[in-house]
């Protein structure tokens, strides 16, 4: 098949079923694994450039809802009559179920099935372990610092930092992406501060913004000096790797329980 993904969750999906030899194209942002540089770049994935898409051929594009904007692209393929299948994962549960719709889809079944089995089994081994845990800290995400987003309730970094034996500063509130002010969480009082800008390169995100906020010097967190900038693609996107970055926080945050964790075979 000619597949063209336009978002870098769904680049790494097709990567996990051993299909980026079938990649014509992807969005601007998929970097994972290297060799999709290479391919025909079609736009940020907030503004895909549907002629050099549609010119492209594909027997089917992977689109995505996973940000707030993509449903033009949608539409746009919509329009055209482009054959294509839309991802919008919110859990752990449901990026298998991506795996095993894609798996469908591109007669890779079998693959499929065996990738997620271990993908289950990981987070199966690391749920066992939280349990053991009684002094479980609250992490605060930064998604965006202006306004402020953070994950609810109804995301994957509840499911990772409850795996990983922590407590989601925000998995009180039933959204999957949340607004609030620094007010608010400095109220909430977070034990750690991730930040992990969608869309910002790692070198830009400086913790020395979050320093210069009123009363920041005041929490725990910057107190004890546990505030950490995050990679963006290990934590921000739904794909198999937030397992690479769930185990990576556990580790932080819990270094002796998690110390015979691996890492699956997949990553």
């Amino acid at each position: 098949m000619r597949l063209i993904s336009i978002c870098p969750s769904n680049t790494e999906l097709v990567a996990y079923l051993g299909l980026v030899d079938q990649l014509v194209g992807v969005d601007d942002f998929s970097d994972w694994p290297k060799a999709v540089k290479n391919l025909p770049q079609l736009g940020p994935d907030l503004s895909i450039d549907m002629d050099a898409l549609e010119a492209l051929q594909p027997d089917l594009v992977l689109a995505s809802l996973s940000v707030p904007g993509m449903e033009k692209n949608i539409q746009a393929l919509k329009e055209r009559n482009i054959p294509h299948i839309v991802f919008n994962a919110n859990s752990l549960d449901e990026i298998a179920q991506d795996l095993l719709t894609l798996g469908k889809v591109c007669n890779m079944e079998q693959r499929a099935q065996a990738v997620v089995q271990e993908y289950l089994q990981t987070i199966d081994s690391m749920q066992h372990i939280a349990q053991t845990i009684t002094d479980k800290p609250t992490l605060y995400w930064e998604w965006w610092p202006n306004p402020i987003f953070t994950p609810g309730n109804i995301n994957w970094l509840t499911a990772i930092s409850a795996i990983a034996g922590g407590i989601n500063l925000f998995q009180d509130v039933e959204l999957a992406s949340v607004q609030t002010d620094w007010a608010d969480v400095v109220q909430r009082k977070p034990d750690y501060i991730m930040l992990a800008w969608v869309g910002v390169a790692i070198e830009r995100i400086k913790p020395a913004h979050v320093l210069k906020r009123p009363d920041a010097k005041e929490l725990h967190a910057i107190q004890r000096q546990q505030l950490y900038v995050m990679e963006e693609w290990l934590y921000c996107r739904p794909s198999p790797r937030l397992i690479e970055g769930a185990i990576k926080l556990a580790k932080l945050l819990h270094p002796k329980a998690y110390k015979h964790i691996e890492y699956p075979s997949f990553l």
